[in-house]
C-alpha cells in the first residue's frame, strides 16, 4: 500500500497512525466510526488498540517470531501479519500438496524467510499483489519470484531506498523495538529478481489448488488478485481491505480502479471468503458489493469529501473508506 508514498510526515503523524491502526475497532474511540480518521492527539494509543478484535477467534500458529504473527485462516492458508508497524501488513502463504504460494513479502523489516521456512518445506513461489514498498520488503530472500511485470513493477525491481522508509521504522511508526540489525538509517527495500512472468488469467498449480491470476489494475498499474475458484477464496491485495483505502497515488487510475472493483463485486456471490492485505485477515465478500455501490457514488459526486490537508480528502463508510486526492476528478455514471 505504501501509506505515506505522497504525504509529508506532519499529515502522517496527524492521520495515519490512528487512521490505520482501527480507531473504529475500539470502545473509546466511537467519535471516530463516521470519519475513519484522528488527531495526532490520538497517536499515543496507536499500539493500545492491538490486537484487532477480528483475530480473537482466529488460531494462532507457533510459527511466528517476534515481528510476524502467523494465523491459520483455512487448511493451507496461513495470515503472516506484522502487528507491530502501523502499516499492519498481512502476507500470505498458501501451500498445496506440491508447493506454496508467498503472497506479498511485508515490508522487508522482519525475516519472512524464516517464518515461512517454518511452515513448509515445499518449493515456494512469491507473487505480489502489487509492487508498493511494504509488499515487497522480503522478495530478495526468495529465488522464485513471478510477476505481472509492469513497468512500474520493474522500476521496483531495483531497490527503494528514501527518507520515506526510514520512516516506516521510526518510533511514531512502530509498537516495539526493531528486530536486531534493523535501523532507519540502513533499512531499505533490497532489489529482488523475477524468475518468471504471470499475466491475466493464468493458472498457478501448487498441487491440490489451483490459484488463478486476475489482473485489477487502478491501485497501482500492477495490482493483481488471486483467486481459488473451487473454495471460492479471492486474495484482493490492497484494492479491497477494511479501512481506508489509499487512492491518492500518481500511479493510481480511478477509472481502472472502477473497472476492477466491478469486476470484484461481480464474483460476490460465488466467494465463500475474502483475504485482504492489511489490518484483518477474512472479511465478508458482500463487502465486495458495498465497495462497488460507495465508490461508484464518490466517483459520480454524490458524496461529499473529508478534508484531511494537504490537498487530500476521506469518503468514509462502514467498515471502509476512500482517500484521494482533493483534485481528483468525477466519472460519468457507468
Amino acid at each position: 500500500m505504501a501509506r505515506g508514498l505522497t504525504l509529508n510526515v506532519a499529515l502522517l503523524l496527524a492521520i495515519c497512525i490512528p487512521l490505520l491502526s482501527g480507531c473504529a475497532e475500539t470502545e473509546d474511540t466511537s467519535h471516530l466510526q463516521q470519519t475513519s480518521y484522528a488527531s495526532a492527539a490520538d497517536l499515543g494509543s496507536f499500539c493500545d488498540r492491538l490486537p484487532r478484535a477480528a483475530y480473537a477467534g482466529l488460531q494462532k500458529h507457533e510459527s511466528g517470531n517476534d515481528w510476524f504473527e502467523v494465523y491459520a485462516i483455512e487448511a493451507g492458508i496461513f495470515a503472516i501479519y506484522e502487528p507491530f508497524q502501523w502499516q499492519e501488513v498481512i502476507s500470505y502463504l498458501i501451500v498445496g500438496t506440491e508447493s506454496a504460494v508467498l503472497f506479498d513479502t511485508g515490508n522487508g523489516i522482519g525475516n519472512i524467510r524464516a517464518v515461512v521456512d517454518q511452515l513448509t518445506d515445499k518449493p515456494v513461489r512469491v507473487i505480489n499483489s502489487h509492487s508498493h514498498f511494504d509488499h515487497i520488503g522480503g522478495n530478495h530472500q526468495f529465488d522464485q519470484v513471478l510477476s505481472i511485470a509492469t513497468e512500474f513493477t520493474l522500476a521496483r525491481t531495483h531497490g527503494i531506498e528514501s527518507d520515506e522508509l526510514r520512516m516506516e521504522v521510526s518510533p511514531a511508526a512502530l509498537c516495539r523495538d526493531l528486530p536486531e540489525g534493523v535501523t532507519a538509517i540502513e533499512h531499505r527495500t533490497q532489489p529482488f529478481s523475477i524468475s518468471g512472468k504471470i499475466a491475466d488469467g493464468d493458472i498457478v498449480d501448487i498441487g491440490g489448488r489451483q490459484l488463478e491470476i486476475m489482473h485489477i489494475p487502478g491501485h497501482t498499474p500492477d495490482s493483481i488478485a488471486l483467486l481459488d475458484r473451487e473454495a471460492g477464496y479471492l486474495w484482493s491485495g490492497d484494492s479491497f481491505y477494511e479501512g481506508p483505502i489509499w487512492l491518492f497515488f500518481p500511479e493510481t487510475d480511478l477509472e481502472a480502479y472502477r473497472s476492477s472493483v466491478t469486476k470484484l463485486a461481480a464474483m460476490a456471490t460465488d466467494l465463500n471468503a475474502v483475504f485482504p492485505a492489511h489490518n484483518t485477515p477474512k472479511a465478508d465478500p458482500e463487502m465486495l458489493l458495498r465497495l462497488r455501490e460507495n465508490l461508484d457514488r464518490v466517483l459520480t459526486g454524490q458524496v461529499e469529501p473529508v478534508p484531511l490537508g494537504d490537498g487530500n480528502v476521506e469518503f468514509p463508510f462502514e467498515g471502509f473508506s476512500f482517500l484521494m486526492r482533493e483534485n481528483y476528478h468525477s466519472l460519468p455514471a457507468e
